[in-house]
């Protein structure tokens, strides 16, 4: 049952993880009006969070081994949320291509130690749906943001609520894998090993 809880845990930081991948599509025709850019300018900070996803990817290994999943996680989460509620609260196009890069940093990271933590510890029919779960987030993320541009409110509010949640959900992380029952039969750690793709 415990072993259960977490798996619905991970698929539910899949769907955070898909939350914000597909906001910047639905929001940039309003976005590079307000920010005062070229339209074409949304491949900038597309491949700000690339280059940050895929860089932190590259040496989640040491940072798993050190730290373990679970603090890597919580911290991630955490990071991307901030990230958000940044986006959220600018309107200068620099200050919002800083930002792309926790909000990369944080997405690689978690991406890696749970997809690696399942693939260690769960049937494969689980990864599937670890990667559905994250094509939910990726769905709902335009149809919230649709909404707030539909309501007639600036694309600052789809990112502020987007940015919120994940900011709960990092503290119910830090609580459930901290501090809950469950922790203590499963240790969310791996080895240097398990990470030697990498």
């Amino acid at each position: 049952m415990k072993k259960r809880l977490l798996l619905i845990v991970i698929y539910m930081a899949f769907i955070s993880l898909g939350l914000p991948d597909s906001l910047l599509g639905a929001a940039w025709p309003s976005m590079f009006k307000t920010l005062n850019v070229p339209i074409h300018f949304a491949g900038i900070i597309s491949m700000i969070v690339a280059s940050g996803t895929v860089i932190s990817s590259l040496f989640s290994a040491r940072l798993i081994q050190r730290f373990g999943v679970a603090t890597i996680t919580t911290i991630s989460v955490f990071l991307t949320a901030l990230a958000l509620l940044g986006f959220a609260h600018s309107e200068n196009f620099i200050f919002i291509c800083f930002l792309a890069i926790p909000l990369g940093l944080g997405a690689g990271c978690v991406d890696v130690a749970l997809n690696n933590y399942v693939a260690l510890h769960f049937r494969a029919i689980h990864m599937n749906w670890l990667h559905c779960f994250w094509g939910v987030g990726a769905a709902i993320g335009p149809i919230l943001m649709a909404r707030y541009l539909a309501m007639g409110q600036a694309w600052t509010q789809g990112y502020s609520m987007v940015g919120w949640f994940k900011w709960a959900w990092s503290l119910y992380c830090y609580c459930h894998f901290h501090y809950g029952s469950e922790n203590r039969k499963i240790k969310m750690t791996t080895t240097i090993q398990n990470l030697s793709y990498l």
